[in-house]
């Protein structure tokens, strides 16, 4: 990650949550710990939860953006695990934050929930975009609400530890996913 005051403000953010705990951590503190005021704090993050699920966006981009490479022939699961596996360059660069923020996220139930609401939301996406391609609309549906579970459970296992891989986690869970069908 680049330091800017968006970095520095994330990485001071899960180191407190992480001592701390989310609950007993303020925006204030936050922004002191990264240098900063808390006006620049609230310039970046609209409250202290969006610090941990800032990446969200650029994620649901890169997945959509790797969907539409894929060829209209490919079946549903097949084109999400390619998406998937497009992004694995971009959550490896990004360990370093997401290992201490699924931390926190385990630790507390509120972001937990938040977390399930987030990932709702990108299988939702993800749906769309398969309808968009074609693909009826509740087996666009179960193809991503299989996907992003799959994805989730495999990103989760890989930020708990780092072997295998995660593309070799992804290939492995496809692969999963067809013997179980």
């Amino acid at each position: 990650m680049a330091d800017t005051a968006r970095t520095r403000l994330q990485q001071a953010a899960v180191e407190l949550f992480g001592k701390q705990g989310f609950d007993n951590t303020t925006a204030a503190e936050i922004a002191a710990h990264a240098g900063v005021t808390e006006r620049t704090f609230f310039r970046h993050f609209a409250d202290k939860r969006e610090v941990l699920f800032d990446g969200q966006s650029v994620l649901l981009g890169a997945l959509l953006a790797a969907v539409e490479e894929v060829p209209r022939d490919a079946p549903p699961l097949s084109t999400l695990f390619r998406a998937f596996r497009s992004v694995c360059p971009l959550l490896e660069a990004n360990r370093p934050f997401s290992e201490p923020r699924q931390a926190v996220i385990a630790a507390t139930p509120a972001l937990q929930e938040r977390e399930l609401a987030k990932m709702a939301a990108l299988s939702e996406a993800l749906a769309q975009c398969l309808r968009a391609r074609g693909v009826s609309g509740d087996r666009a549906a179960f193809a991503a609400q299989i996907g992003m579970t799959a994805f989730a459970h495999v990103t989760s296992a890989w930020l708990n530890e780092a072997s295998p891989g995660l593309t070799e986690r992804l290939d492995r869970a496809e692969q999963d996913l067809r013997t179980l069908i």
